[in-house]
């Protein structure tokens, strides 16, 4: 039998490859005069943005502030573009979507592109990669990335990691803020609270309270931990019934629940009965999505 698809496959066709047209650091002034040569020149209203873009907040200073440097240079990093899906003549914006958005505030009519045929993984990758290496993404939207590779193509954290240059416990606490309330991850959108503030809520009782204090108050990271160690110290309790499992968690089952929690994109708890090797393992989901998605990552892990 052939081996052709009997082992998942790496990210993409290999990030070596589509790094080389997604090298967005800020180039030197003398090789500003020699920008990377498009494929072709086509009208702005030929592209369309992508729907898996990770990046999701263009403020309109930033958008504005690119757009006086179009009219003043051009557009120095071409546009990378696929042909796009069921739309006959346009193409999908791949990586460069705010290039083109701030063409269009300087009344470009045109904009130069690099065509690529990639699949919707690669996609995914090529904007990821963008926009993490031009440090564009707050850390919700980072993450959210990060999911998405592991949903859809059932990445393990290490092999982003890995293809990514970023430490597994980078991915993995990245992963961990979308177990917050929506209202904690849009504070951490708009900017009202750092990536930094948002892990010390992980595992407060009530993130949302202690989240509008940090911010009223404007507390340090520091502050913030202490603030949500407070909130955490254990209360005095009745003794437990004889087989109960204990209703307080040492800091080891709590981070390996936060660990399986990131992995998986679902709430996971941990409950060990005492002095026993025993326990049980539960999984919360939130849609048939989540489930068929959890179902995906154990049949691939045969």
């Amino acid at each position: 039998m052939s081996d052709k698809k009997e082992t998942r496959r790496g990210l993409g066709r290999g990030l070596s490859a589509l790094m080389s047209d997604v090298d967005v650091r800020p180039a030197a002034p003398e090789e500003s005069e020699t920008p990377r040569q498009p494929d072709r020149v086509l009208p702005v209203e030929k592209l369309v943005p992508n729907r898996e873009q990770p990046r999701r907040t263009f403020t309109q200073e930033q958008l504005d502030e690119l757009a006086e440097s179009v009219r003043t240079r051009g557009i120095i990093q071409p546009i990378i573009v696929r042909p796009a899906p069921g739309e006959g003549g346009n193409y999908e914006i791949v990586a460069g979507e705010r290039r083109w958005r701030a063409a269009q505030l300087a009344q470009l009519h045109e904009v130069p592109v690099l065509i690529r045929e990639l699949d919707d993984q690669e996609v995914l990758e090529v904007a990821i990669i963008e926009n993490i290496q031009r440090a564009d993404l707050n850390a919700i939207e980072e993450a959210a990335g990060y999911r998405q590779l592991m949903h859809k193509f059932g990445h393990t954290q290490e092999k982003i990691a890995e293809a990514l240059g970023k430490s597994r416990s980078h991915i993995a606490n990245l992963l961990r803020l979308l177990n917050l309330p929506e209202t904690v991850q849009d504070k951490v959108v708009s900017g009202h609270l750092s990536a930094g503030h948002a892990r010390t809520l992980i595992t407060a009782e009530n993130p949302e309270a202690l989240a509008e204090r940090i911010v009223a108050k404007k507390l340090s990271v520091r502050e913030a931990e202490k603030l949500a160690q407070e909130g955490n110290k254990p209360r005095r309790r009745k003794a437990a019934p004889e087989g109960a499992y204990p209703m307080d968690k040492d800091a080891d089952t709590k981070a390996l629940e936060g660990d399986l929690s990131a992995a998986l994109g679902m709430k996971v708890t941990v409950d060990h009965k005492p002095d026993t090797e025993t326990g049980k393992v539960t999984i919360a989901f939130d849609s048939f999505e989540q489930l068929d998605a959890l179902c995906m990552i154990l049949s691939s892990s045969r």
